[in-house]
């Protein structure tokens, strides 16, 4: 027989010790290396959003730092006082690269916002269906059907013509655009754990129905929300990016990536791609990361997709 030894022991203690679910989550997530670079490049994004005017060269939308002379320089060209503009200038002599990331800073700020408020709007409309059901049920969801018929671009459109120009207006017909979504998902979600026992146990011990459905409902219907909400984010930037370049979203006072693309599509055809193409880079970089992070919640949260 061979001894035992304490290493061993403690080697297989160690081994034995069960994952916090926590653990066991950043385990499952960081399994995926192409999910680990969605994240990472989601974090520098980020990070130049946050901190944007302070990493950024010039300030573009600072009407006293810039010259008309530097309108249109290619990318890596120098200004007449030196400055180096890696990703070229603007018609209006703007640093492309300074441009871009005060347009993150927007976008993100945007489509955080709205998505965050639409959460809100739309899991106490699916939950206030699911578990009080009856005509309530049905007329909250008609309204969600309803709203759900029409494109959501063609929504917001109707909303940015009556409401104006304006991050506060964007916002709200972000808003009005996505609630049925999370409303919808919340809805499905607390119709199954609404009819298991841990609800029906709560209601027997005669729990009041805040506390049945903040205490023990709401909690079990947050990973699917995690999981749209991760993909409404992407939906909201693309779909504030899209009605700038309409001229419908932000004034153009404002930094937008949907308007730096716009500014440069005119001189497209003239050789000038700069103008538009970096922005369209940032705008595509940061979606699909933010895609790429979503769908890895959705295997990780979902036990049916877990390999």
């Amino acid at each position: 027989m061979t001894a035992t030894t304490p290493e061993i022991v403690a080697e297989s203690a160690v081994a034995a010790k069960p994952q916090t679910p926590f653990r066991r989550f950043v385990s499952d997530f960081f399994e995926s290396r192409v999910a680990t670079a969605g994240l990472v490049v989601f974090a520098l994004v980020l990070f130049v959003a946050l901190f944007a005017p302070l990493i950024s060269p010039q300030n573009p939308y600072d009407l006293t730092k810039l010259d008309i002379l530097d309108g249109r320089l290619t990318p890596g060209a120098k200004s007449m006082d030196g400055m180096t503009f890696l990703l070229g200038t603007d018609d209006q002599g703007r640093d492309m690269l300074s441009a871009i990331f005060y347009g993150l800073r927007t976008s993100l700020g945007v489509g955080v916002t709205a998505s965050f408020c639409a959460m809100m709007i739309g899991m106490a409309m699916g939950l206030t269906a699911a578990y009080f059901g009856g005509m309530v049920d049905t007329f909250i969801m008609r309204i969600v059907d309803m709203q759900l018929s029409f494109p959501s671009i063609l929504i917001a459109l109707i909303l940015l013509a009556v409401l104006g120009q304006g991050v506060d207006k964007i916002v709200i017909a972000l808003i009005a655009v996505q609630w049925a979504y999370y409303a919808r998902t919340t809805r499905g979600t607390a119709l199954v754990e609404r009819r298991k026992e841990y609800i029906e146990a709560a209601q027997c011990l005669a729990l009041s129905n805040k506390r049945v459905v903040f205490r023990h409902l709401l909690p079990n219907c947050l990973p699917p929300i995690i999981v749209v909400n991760t993909v409404l984010i992407a939906n909201a930037i693309a779909l504030e990016a899209t009605l700038s370049f309409l001229g419908l979203g932000l004034p153009i006072t404002e930094p937008s990536l949907g308007l730096l693309i716009a500014n440069g599509f005119t001189y497209l055809l003239s050789g000038k791609y700069w103008i538009s193409f970096f922005p369209g880079v940032a705008l595509l970089v940061t979606i699909v990361s933010i895609n790429l992070v979503g769908d890895q919640l959705r295997d990780v949260l979902n036990p049916r997709l877990q390999k």
